[in-house]
């Protein structure tokens, strides 16, 4: 692996170290697998977070500041996450309602309380989170939504979440698997920091770029930026704690310029050991409760979204073998380019697809063409994807040029 670009160089060896750290410590900064197979399969948290002053701090190396995240042990803590999510995802007024009434209330048939359906509203917009943590075992993330919360708390073995609105419980016991599950997928500012980190290479430049204050604490701003122009990455901000290491703040904004897409991060934190009843849960008296079992649970954040970033890692098309549905990565770096054949027909029009749901898809994608044949390229401000006439999808955070030369450099 090329060196990071900065002051000092950071070696393969620098970046291997902070892998294995991170493999190490990961379970102390994570919530239960359910939670966080919804954060990873939505890109992360978005706080916009209000930074205040240019602290005066002792200069620092990008490599330096990368072992210092690697180092932070910090197992306790408490503090309020803002998320805000601007993907520029279309509105989708009454067909989301329309769709979401053949599955149930949360858009499927699981119970209101199941991570895995009521935390997908992280994916864009606004919210609240209050957050505690006391080592890998205790943990709880309270998402507060007007008069209504909806709670998470792994205590011990238990899984709990709790509905507030609809007064109804759902449980499941933590296991061995679910553990190494929580090393695999990113879910506060620190994983996604070393998410993005794991990417610097040649492609990349690493640098520290000034101070700034988080949450009431000095924290150095490392940049981290795509040297490829066909990314749709602008550039990542993290706000590492001067004193601790811990990222504050995670901020991903995109290459088309304007307000972040994932913007994540305190707005208040303390170190200090939280209450154990902080973790304590009883379900209420008259609540629903529904027990998931633990394979179940783990599933929910397993599937796709795992086997899919363990191919993205590989960065070959020769790695994406033994994913789902033949899955391939087409390139490296932030050019990478998931592909794979869904077997069956590309996206209807909209009088084949009929009434309001083919004018919503004729809407939302934009019809290409190139030596690959006709497809639809489906766009966020982040990622974007190709899904050809005959089936064959490529997904990344790319532009649609660069969606439309992968097709034809396939066929």
């Amino acid at each position: 692996m090329a060196p990071y670009e900065s002051d000092d160089s950071v070696t393969a060896a620098d970046a291997e170290e902070l892998r294995s750290a991170r493999r190490r410590k990961a379970a102390r900064y994570v919530v239960p697998a359910t939670v966080v197979g919804i954060a990873a399969a939505t890109i992360g948290l978005v706080p916009a977070l209000a930074d205040s002053g240019d602290p005066d701090l002792p200069k620092i190396s990008a490599q330096e500041l990368i072992e210092k995240i690697a180092a932070s042990d910090v197992q306790q803590l408490s503090g309020t996450v803002k998320i805000t999510t601007d993907l520029g995802l279309p509105d989708l007024g009454g067909l989301e309602n329309s769709l979401g009434s053949a599955a149930g209330p949360s858009g499927s048939g699981d119970s209101s309380a199941d991570p895995t359906t009521k935390l997908t509203e992280l994916a864009s917009g606004t919210h609240t989170l209050r957050v505690a943590a006391d080592g890998e075992n205790r943990q709880k993330v309270s998402l507060l939504e007007n008069a209504a919360e909806y709670s998470l708390i792994h205590n011990g073995k238990d899984v709990w979440g709790y509905d507030s609105e609809s007064n109804s419980v759902f449980h499941t016991t933590a296991s061995e698997s679910d553990g190494k599950q929580k090393e695999e997928l990113p879910a506060t500012p620190k994983d996604l920091a070393e998410e993005a980190l794991k990417a610097a290479d040649k492609t990349t430049s690493v640098t520290v770029e000034g101070t700034a204050q988080v949450a009431g604490r000095d924290a150095y701003r490392l940049v981290v930026k795509p040297k490829d122009e066909g990314s749709t990455v602008g550039q990542i901000t993290v706000a590492v704690d001067a004193k601790t290491g811990l990222p504050l703040k995670f901020t991903l904004t995109p290459a088309s310029g304007g307000a972040a897409v994932v913007d994540a991060g305190f707005t208040q934190v303390s170190f200090a050991k939280p209450a154990a009843s902080t973790f304590d849960f009883t379900p209420p008296k008259g609540a629903k409760v529904e027990e998931g079992d633990a394979p179940k649970a783990s599933g929910h954040s397993e599937g796709f979204g795992k086997e899919q970033r363990k191919d993205l890692d590989k960065g070959s098309a020769d790695h994406g073998k033994n994913g789902p549905e033949g899955l391939n990565v087409i390139g490296d770096g932030w050019d990478s380019i998931a592909t794979f054949d869904t077997g069956g027909q590309g996206v209807p029009s909209g009088s084949e697809a009929g009434g309001d749901v083919g004018g919503f898809l004729d809407s939302l994608g934009d019809k290409v063409s190139g030596d690959f044949g006709k497809g639809t390229v489906f766009k966020t401000r982040l990622i974007n994807a190709l899904i050809t006439d005959d089936g064959k999808v490529y997904v990344g955070a790319v532009t649609q040029d660069a969606l439309v030369k992968a097709a034809d450099a396939a066929k």
